[in-house]
């Protein structure tokens, strides 16, 4: 048999479809290879969160100059928290305060005790207050038995320290307290002096006893430096002369202011007592008397300014001449006298009654 040889180019025709099957093939592997690579890429973005452009959408961090300004926000807002609860406590002390004092006014009445009749409230010796005050004096009065129940415990807080032998810089502390304690008293009096000074005059928030002592509206200058002098002794002789003199001008002072008042107590009954020269002009004199009365009235208060502020005067001045632990032993001697007419005051009123 005759074997005829193959055409030319029969090679390259069987291998044309191998060659067309390996590239489809190959094109199949990398398309499936391309497909991988994007799944997978998309989703490491979808576990990474939100793309670039979100991120410009988040918030940024404050600066210092907010974080400072809400501190002191919460600062404010701090401190006006706590300025409410002082307010709140000091109006439900004063109402707890006010409630004692209208029961103890209660217990007074039903004791049979009238106003100005020497009623006194607690250890102080305090006067109650009932109708016939003004609001100035009733708002004085219970400032006074505040300031009496300061001055109490300052006095126990001086002789703590006097009787511990404190250095004269550290006792000096209490001393001055004192001093200042006693120009809060002249503050509340200066208060009550335009709005009600008869009620000043007149002593009723005084005791009984410190009223047999009153003098325009307080004590007397001159009569303390007497009862303090023997509780300051041993004294220089520099001591001596400054006191010596301190004591001469408060009498003339006093005199002084005491004739004023004097003065004042005459023209004042002159002018309220004088009668109309005709019946039918009655009415109009009686009003220009009551005028002129009212201008002289208005004196009395100049009075009790002048005797508060001489009283002040003696208190800074005795207390510029002694030294720290003379002026200690000074306000605890002026102290002691006063509690001492005030407990007087108390057993006055306690003694037994014979019908």
């Amino acid at each position: 048999m005759h074997v005829h040889p193959p055409p030319k180019g029969g090679e390259s025709v069987l291998k044309r479809p191998l060659e067309q099957s390996m590239e489809i093939g190959k094109s199949v592997a990398e398309h499936a290879r391309d497909v991988k690579v994007v799944v997978k890429h998309q989703g490491n973005n979808r576990l990474k969160g939100p793309t670039s452009s979100s991120e410009h959408e988040r918030p940024k961090t404050p600066d210092s100059k907010i974080l400072r300004r809400l501190a002191q926000n919460r600062e404010a807002a701090r401190k006006s928290r706590l300025r409410k609860k002082a307010y709140v406590q000091q109006l439900e002390n004063s109402r707890i305060k006010l409630t004692q004092m209208e029961q103890e006014l209660q217990r007074a009445r039903a004791q049979g005790v009238f106003y100005g009749g020497g009623a006194i409230l607690g250890d102080q010796g305090l006067q109650p207050s009932f109708n016939g005050l003004s609001s100035d004096a009733a708002v004085f009065d219970m400032e006074y038995g505040r300031w009496l129940e300061e001055h109490h415990r300052l006095m126990c807080e001086l002789r703590g320290a006097v009787e511990e032998h404190l250095p004269e810089n550290h006792l000096r502390i209490y001393v001055d307290k004192c001093l200042t304690h006693y120009d809060e008293m002249m503050r509340l009096k200066s208060a009550v002096i335009a709005s009600d000074v008869f009620h000043l005059i007149s002593g009723v928030w005084k005791t009984p006893a410190e009223r047999c002592f009153l003098w325009i509206g307080g004590f007397r200058p001159s009569h303390l430096l007497k009862v303090i002098l023997s509780q300051i002794e041993p004294l220089s002789e520099q001591q001596i002369i400054g006191i010596c003199s301190l004591q001469q001008s408060t009498q003339e002072a006093e005199e002084a202011l005491t004739l004023g008042m004097d003065a004042l107590h005459r023209s004042l009954s002159d002018t309220v007592a004088s009668d109309s020269d005709s019946s039918s002009s009655y009415m109009a004199n009686y009003m220009d008397q009551m005028a002129i009365a009212i201008n002289k009235l208005s004196t009395v208060e100049g009075f009790v300014k002048q005797a508060d502020n001489l009283r002040q005067q003696t208190l800074h001045r005795i207390h510029q001449l002694l030294t720290t632990h003379q002026a200690a032993r000074c306000f605890l001697a002026a102290a002691e006298y006063f509690h001492r007419l005030r407990t007087l005051s108390s057993l006055w009123l306690a003694r037994p009654r014979q019908d």
